[in-house]
């Protein structure tokens, strides 16, 4: 046997060679990638402010785009529950029913005491993702002193207050609440800024107020929204038909008029 008849027979052995060899192929070794767990990313927030305050958002910039967002304050006061028990309605299901019917994505601003009240309405909310949770404190009292006559809540307790709502949604079944704060009433002060420093909350104000608090006029409520929007506007809104009955028709004249005009909506997290 001459040495080239020798090396094909090792080549074939070794398998290095063994499709012309006229055997079937070797199996190959298998390698495994470490596997992945997708993670939900982090909403964005703002950095803190001057000594560390709690950011405040109000509108993003003019330049980024015909956008505008709609939040809806889903307000419930800690002392309300009678009321609820008497019948007070203070959710508002068909204005949810009608931004979905309508394809909006829009920011709900919720107190504690609300998802409490109403867990299953809390709970389709924040796991549709045409929508997203924010806090708007367990007990919608005020955190400032003179703010429309709502009860205040001490300094020493503000931080426990917004942590608080947060526990009741995930008691609701809202997985991912947004690490956005709304002030009850939209009153705040440095010293409530201050106390919420460790909460790692973005404060979320407005530059559009919709004037749907207790109103009866619709078209008005429009009006005020489609004269105070501009590109980046935030939208303050009510989510509670005791509080703001006309809001949900309101919404029907307002969402087409900004599309005509060439608005795109999104939620408070895409503008931050």
């Amino acid at each position: 046997m001459n040495t080239f008849v020798r090396r094909v027979i090792a080549a074939c052995a070794l398998g290095a060679a063994l499709t012309s060899c006229g055997t079937s192929a070797a199996p190959r070794a298998v390698i495994t990638k470490p596997s992945t767990v997708a993670t939900p990313s982090r909403p964005p927030t703002m950095a803190p402010g001057p000594a560390g305050l709690t950011p405040v958002f109000k509108n993003a910039p003019r330049t980024h785009g015909k956008t505008v967002a709609l939040t809806f304050d889903a307000d419930m006061t800690a002392d309300q529950g009678p009321r609820a028990a008497a019948g007070e309605r203070f959710d508002n299901p068909q204005l949810i029913a009608t931004l979905r019917h309508l394809k909006v994505p829009a920011t709900v601003f919720m107190t504690g005491r609300w998802a409490e009240e109403y867990p299953t309405q809390a709970r389709a909310i924040g796991r549709d993702p045409l929508f997203e949770i924010a806090n708007h404190s367990y007990s919608h009292y005020a955190f400032t002193d003179d703010c429309y006559g709502l009860p205040t809540v001490p300094e020493s307790r503000m931080r426990a207050d917004v942590e608080r709502a947060f526990t009741a949604f995930r008691k609701a079944g809202v997985e991912h609440p947004m690490p956005y704060f709304r002030f009850p009433g939209g009153c705040y002060d440095r010293r409530a800024l201050h106390a919420l420093r460790a909460t790692g909350v973005t404060a979320v104000q407005w530059d559009v107020v919709s004037g749907d608090a207790f109103a009866k006029d619709a078209g008005a409520v429009a009006r005020e929204v489609l004269d105070g929007v501009r590109p980046g506007s935030v939208v303050v809104m009510h989510c509670t038909r005791s509080a703001a009955p006309a809001t949900e028709e309101a919404v029907r004249t307002i969402v087409p008029e900004l599309r005509k005009r060439g608005y795109r909506f999104v939620k408070v997290s895409d503008l931050i």
